[in-house]
């Protein structure tokens, strides 16, 4: 799924309570904008710009430290200012899907994200919504009911809310001065434009309050289960000049055999993470009878298996590597390897462990007739 995402995080949170700018407080131990845009880039964005109020560029640097693939633009005196700059800098091809999110809405996940881009294939927006369930009572300034409105056909719009960009940017061209959209959808709508609803989640509140913040607490751990794995490989030593270990390529005396580039380190791994959500092992998912992975990089198993953790609503939490060898030495190439599987698995650098150890001489790898890998992750999946 080809899109692009704006995150709408340029208010001032007054209604919060005291704190600061809520987009930047913690929510289950990490900023809040953060899980949106960890979402977002799970889920497969190939930009996302953050929309955030000026002096905000150290605060978001911060917050999203380890994270590629966005950028900053600054935002407007409202919200629909906001989402006009975003527009702008995200760029976009008329035809190209964007997303719009905002940043009080930390617990998205792939799931939203998937099901919003699927349902515009027939339709110019897609928004998740829950229909309304409480009895709804108009009342006057002084709290005193006046009515009981009737709820039939009504739903509470969430957000990630989904459009084509030429499609967006045109209904707003046409929005008229003056008038505060609540919505992005409500622009679309105005333009004559035709929404889709897809099943909405009370996990994607709006944190509004101050109370909101506890709430959000706890459904940021509950329905969450932690799970390990572990992987295991070996490869023998064969002809050639250079071994792939943990996606990186060192000059060596000799190769490593294998079907693929035989990278035991991300073989490992790979199995690590599908252990943690019981989906075999990397045979099962790229037989060695099949030519097509012939000589193939490793990092395509290990982002097939990431890939798959991100579609269940998961999140790689770390992932740990054990080379086993006398040579090559590892040490000058760790922070090499560490960097390559955070960027392969979207991940901060400091959540990538890779550590080498001997077997003293002893065995295959002590008579250096090949090496071997063992990897441990854990994943945040629901439960």
């Amino acid at each position: 799924m080809d899109f692009c995402a704006i995150i709408v995080a340029a208010g001032s949170g007054q209604r919060a309570g005291p704190g600061g700018a809520k987009q930047w407080r913690s929510v289950g131990g990490k900023p809040m904008a953060r899980w949106s845009l960890e979402a977002m880039l799970t889920a497969g964005a190939n930009r996302v710009v953050v929309v955030a109020s000026a002096g905000d560029e150290a605060t978001a640097a911060a917050a999203f430290a380890g994270l590629g693939g966005w950028f900053l633009a600054e935002g407007g005196a409202t919200r629909d200012r906001s989402v006009a700059a975003g527009l702008e800098a995200l760029a976009a091809s008329p035809g190209e899907i964007v997303l719009v999110h905002d940043a009080a809405r930390p617990l998205v996940d792939t799931r939203h994200i998937h099901a919003v881009v699927a349902a515009l294939s027939g339709a110019d927006g897609a928004l998740p919504a829950l229909a309304v369930a409480d009895t709804l009572k108009r009342a006057t300034a002084d709290m005193q009911v006046m009515a009981t409105v009737d709820r039939t056909g009504l739903w509470r719009a969430q957000t990630p809310q989904a459009f084509r960009a030429g499609v967006l940017a045109a209904a707003y061209a046409a929005w008229p001065a003056g008038e505060i959209p609540t919505d992005d959808a409500a622009v679309v709508e105005r333009a004559g434009g035709r929404i889709a609803l897809t099943a909405g989640d009370p996990r994607l509140m709006k944190l509004t309050y101050p109370e909101d913040f506890a709430m959000a607490e706890l459904l940021a751990g509950a329905a969450r289960t932690t799970r390990i794995g572990q992987g295991f490989d070996a490869h023998r030593f064969g002809p050639g000049d250079a071994v792939w270990l943990c996606g990186v390529m060192i000059p060596h005396g000799r190769g490593l055999i294998g079907h693929s580039d035989a990278d035991a380190g991300l073989h490992a791994l790979t199995d690590a993470l599908l252990g943690a959500i019981g989906e075999g092992d990397i045979g099962d998912h790229f037989p060695p009878s099949d030519p097509q992975w012939k000589g193939a990089p490793s990092s395509v198993f290990l982002s097939h298996a990431a890939k798959l953790i991100a579609d269940r609503g998961g999140r790689i939490v770390n992932a740990d590597v054990t080379l086993i060898c006398e040579r090559p030495k590892i040490k000058p190439h760790r922070e090499a390897m560490r960097e390559r599987i955070a960027e392969l698995l979207g991940l901060a650098v400091d959540r990538v462990s890779v550590k080498a150890t001997t077997t003293e001489a002893m065995g295959f790898t002590g008579r250096e007739e090949g090496l071997a890998a063992q990897a441990v992750a854990s994943v945040d999946m629901p439960a």
